[in-house]
């Protein structure tokens, strides 16, 4: 591969500070080379570059979730990107992720520019640059402890994007040296067990120069700490423990998964726990303040998730992707089933993710039946009887154009939680706590749980095959529309069989005041064995002059 990324410098000399909190890294073509090195503040514009990429899974495909890729979710839409990779027809001519392949890479060209440009004494000369150190001794200090901030952010940013780009691609080309520094040489794919690494060695190296939070200076929120370190740390090595990159099933990859996501939990000052509540710690700006988030993407208010995932009566709805019965299926009784409505006495998560028949939404009651409201026979109303709740803002008035805050949560502590689960599982089995551990695996994914209500059902935690069946199923709860369930079928080798079954949903009837729930395919799904990983563009293979080797299949 050839790095090919043109010169980008950053407007903003310093973060912006406002209710939002989220870093300025809007782009500016014109700045030259001359004029940055004359202006100490372009450190903290090439600071922030390497943050713009980061991926906003609000986002990722069709300009919504990911879900509709998975057996989450349909997209209404009768075009869309997703069908692509429902009916496995991805190649090395069609790819709609690719463009995180490009960004991942612009990220990490923008994080070796800037550990290029602050090299060798070169930042502190440009701090020191026209400046009284004596008199301006305080802010002095400041800016050098912030570049030493950055400079291991830089580190953890690389990490971050090849983490991305391996759960897509597998093994891919490590780039240190921007194309002024290379000289433009081409870079060959490097083994996923390299990548794995590199990745590893980028955080365990400068983990310890990172900030554990910043609580002392909130306009810098957003960037990298300690614990997204570790974060991004343990769900690689969780990764590199499934059976997709361990097919023999080596216990030390499962171990050194463990040993990853034990260090956030005996971390105390890190101090992560869990949220009070599932369904709120979601909406508009809580995941900010909470205990929870470990690492979110921050954007303005807007009403895109809004305007494309309310129903289509809802004025100015436009159904998006909408549930399926796969996953509704998968929330668990509490207590005994109500014959006449199947959505109640339910893990609590089911109300707090989807719209169901008969629930309250946008201030009326959802009803699907033929002639109410939200008839499935209307023009793009969805067609598996849900729609989409987590995340939304419930009653904004979008022909108004009322907006609300989305914050992508890229890390929090229950993934962590289910991360250790797994992994302790695979190592230990699911009861024993192993030494210098704080828990075991069934009280991990206990905690999960009884933050979602202690009554759900007792965990089979008899074996390790039970309880592995019980963490995917968690996972698939817990995790539902936050781009984690494709991924964690292919990593699971269970996506042949997932992802080559229907999706469902229901079709709903109504007789006087009873509603009637059909179960029926709503679409089929096909997934080829070369779609574990995904294709890389023919041209960019083209570009790299025979050093970039296409995935086997395509």
């Amino acid at each position: 591969m050839k790095t090919r990324y043109i010169f980008l410098t950053i407007l903003a000399a310093t973060l912006t500070v406002s209710c939002d909190k989220f870093l300025d890294t809007s782009l500016d073509l014109n700045a030259s080379g001359e004029t940055v090195e004359t202006n100490r503040g372009t450190i903290w514009s090439f600071a922030n570059a390497f943050y713009s990429p980061i991926i906003y899974g609000y986002s990722v495909i069709d300009g919504n979730l990911f879900a509709a890729a998975s057996d989450e979710a349909q997209q209404t839409a009768a075009s869309s990107n997703a069908l692509y990779f429902n009916k496995g027809m991805l190649n090395e001519s069609l790819n709609p992720l690719w463009t995180y392949y490009n960004n991942c890479y612009e990220g990490i060209r923008a994080a070796n520019f800037f550990l290029d440009y602050v090299a060798d004494g070169k930042g502190i000369a440009l701090l020191e640059k026209n400046r009284n150190l004596i008199t301006d001794a305080a802010s002095y200090a400041r800016d050098v402890r912030s570049l030493n901030f950055y400079i291991a952010e830089a580190h953890v940013a690389r990490a971050y994007y090849y983490a991305e780009l391996i759960k897509m691609y597998g093994g891919v080309p490590i780039v240190e040296k921007t194309q002024q520094q290379s000289g433009g040489a081409f870079v060959e794919r490097s083994s996923y067990e390299a990548c794995v690494e590199y990745i590893v060695n980028e955080i365990d190296n400068w983990k310890d120069q990172l900030a554990l939070n910043w609580n002392d200076d909130n306009t810098r929120e957003g960037r990298f700490t300690l614990g997204a370190a570790l974060a991004i740390k343990a769900r690689v090595l969780l990764y590199a423990a499934s059976p997709l990159h361990n097919p023999s099933g080596d216990r030390a990859k499962w171990v050194r998964a463990a040993e990853a996501a034990k260090d956030i939990l005996v971390n105390t000052d890190l101090g992560y726990t869990l949220a009070g509540d599932y369904g709120s710690y979601f909406q508009g700006s809580n995941s900010l303040s909470s205990k929870e988030t470990i690492y979110v993407v921050r954007r303005d208010a807007n009403n895109t998730m809004e305007t494309n995932n309310y129903p289509i009566a809802t004025s100015g709805g436009k159904s998006g992707v909408c549930p399926t019965e796969n996953l509704v299926s998968a929330y668990e009784y509490i207590g005994t089933p109500d014959p006449e409505n199947p959505y109640a006495n339910r893990d609590p998560r089911l109300a707090a993710s989807i719209v169901t028949n008969g629930s309250s939404w946008n201030g009326r009651v959802i009803a699907q039946a033929a002639g109410e409201t939200d008839d499935q026979a209307r023009a793009n109303a969805s067609r598996t009887g849900y729609y989409l709740k987590k995340f939304l803002t419930d009653g904004l008035n979008l022909t108004q154009g009322q907006t609300a805050q989305h914050n992508w949560v890229a890390y929090r502590f229950a993934e962590v939680l289910l991360n250790y689960a797994e992994a302790v599982n695979e190592a230990w089995g699911p009861s024993m706590v192993p030494a210098g551990y704080p828990i075991s695996a069934a009280q991990a994914l206990q905690a999960v749980r009884n933050r979602a209500s202690v009554s759900l059902p007792d965990v089979d935690a008899a074996t390790v095959d039970s309880f592995r069946a019980a963490v995917k199923h968690e996972r698939q709860v817990e995790l539902a529309f936050e781009d984690h369930r494709y991924w964690d079928l292919l990593r699971w080798k269970d996506a042949m069989t997932v992802l080559n079954s229907p999706v469902q949903g229901v079709k709903i009837s109504r007789s006087g005041s009873a509603y009637t729930y059909k179960v029926v395919d709503v679409a089929d799904r096909t997934f080829g064995a070369r779609n574990y990983y995904l294709p890389l563009m023919h041209s960019e293979i083209v570009n790299a002059g025979g050093t970039l080797q296409q995935n086997p299949g395509y």
